[in-house]
């Protein structure tokens, strides 16, 4: 995960939390032997429980199933937790990975998750239910999905920021 030098990554235990699982990309991998073609598969995974935890994993096999399965097993060694403020993010963010560039902002009750695929996955796994999101740059799945993960790494709430800052949690609103 990029750019997480000034942040403390929340890290959880899969064996605490009841866990969904997501499908978000599976690509073919061809590769040209003496005797013919290898076909293998390479499936990314995002797994969290709707309530503020989420991970992603890879994995690859020969077969669908089993590089799913791989991912899922993966996801569950990479669970984070997420700042959630009624059923959106606490504040804009921006988050980069390799190419791929994204932006998630907060909006108003029902407004919906409006973002794309590979962000979509995400934003939903974690239980944001209103978010205004764009991906920028490379629409790499693989790439948009870690992005989505750094920007969702950096999220703080008010009160985090108030420790930071040791002041009360009414000041970080009011100035």
């Amino acid at each position: 995960m990029a750019n997480t030098s000034n942040v403390t990554a929340k890290r959880v235990r899969s064996t605490d939390v009841e866990l969904k699982d997501r499908l978000v990309a599976v690509q073919r991998v061809t590769k040209v032997t003496k005797g013919g073609r290898t076909f293998s598969f390479a499936a990314i995974v995002v797994v969290g429980n709707e309530k503020g935890i989420v991970g992603y994993g890879l994995g690859k096999a020969r077969e669908v199933t089993d590089a799913v399965t791989k991912g899922i097993e993966d996801a569950k060694k990479n669970l984070i937790k997420v700042s959630i403020n009624k059923g959106t993010v606490p504040h804009e963010q921006y988050g980069k990975y390799s190419g791929s560039k994204v932006f998630i902002k907060p909006a108003a009750a029902g407004t919906g998750v409006i973002a794309g695929g590979a962000m979509r996955a995400v934003l939903e796994s974690v239980g944001i239910k209103d978010v205004l999101a764009k991906s920028l740059g490379s629409s790499n799945p693989h790439n948009v999905v870690k992005a989505t993960m750094d920007a969702l790494i950096q999220l703080r709430d008010s009160r985090t920021i108030a420790n930071q800052r040791s002041i009360e949690v009414e000041r970080v609103f009011n100035g």
